[in-house]
């Protein structure tokens, strides 16, 4: 295994959190076998992340920083709201599907009840953040005069509601034998329905 250098060692702790997570959940997981697999000593581990909290919290960190700059841009200007609906819906469900993204969700419908901290952070940093994103882009939509909408923040739960069932599917359901979903199809007749009923005037 090669040596662990202080300079990457808080990303390659991050990754191995995130298997350790993704395969056994929060409760199960123990901080000693995160260190093992980043090849350090549990006290190594201590002087990046004092607890599994910790950790959690800088993996949701990490993915909205990461993510959300790809998904949409910061400043809509003068583009189409219709075009980044389509391309937001598609490439987040694929993103949040994937089963490096997909534990997060899974992790908290599973586990808020018993850590309702993680919960409220996993809400107060990565939903507000996302659900804020869709909810702009909608208004973009209705200055423009391109989406018609009574309330968009309700609205925008409709649009990530589509996106985490995806993602739950993928990763919940389909390990124990569900049939296997079609990630771009299901994005395809989700952002469908969603112009449907936004749009004043469908698109071509």
């Amino acid at each position: 295994m090669p040596r662990v250098t202080p300079a990457d060692r808080r990303d390659r702790i991050l990754a191995a959190a995130r298997e350790e997570f993704a395969e056994r959940g929060f409760a199960a997981a123990r901080l000693e076998d995160v260190a093992k697999r980043v090849g350090i000593s549990r006290a190594a581990l201590y002087l990046a992340f004092d607890s599994k909290e910790a950790m959690f919290r800088a993996l949701v960190s990490e993915v909205i920083t990461e993510m959300m700059p790809k998904l949409l841009p910061s400043d809509y200007g003068s583009l189409p709201a219709p075009a980044l609906m389509r391309a937001f819906v598609k490439n987040a469900m694929k993103r949040i599907a994937s089963p490096d993204m997909a534990f997060l969700p899974r992790l908290i419908v599973g586990e808020g009840r018993n850590f309702p901290e993680l919960a409220r952070f996993y809400h107060e940093t990565a939903m507000i953040c996302v659900l804020g994103a869709i909810e702009r882009l909608i208004v973009h939509g209705i200055a423009r005069g391109e989406f018609a909408c009574p309330d968009p923040k309700i609205a925008a739960r409709s649009v990530a509601g589509g996106i985490i069932f995806a993602a739950l599917w993928r990763n919940v359901f389909e390990p124990v034998g569900a049939e296997p979903l079609d990630i771009d199809w299901m994005a395809e007749n989700h952002v469908g329905m969603v112009l449907y009923g936004l749009c004043k005037e469908l698109p071509a």
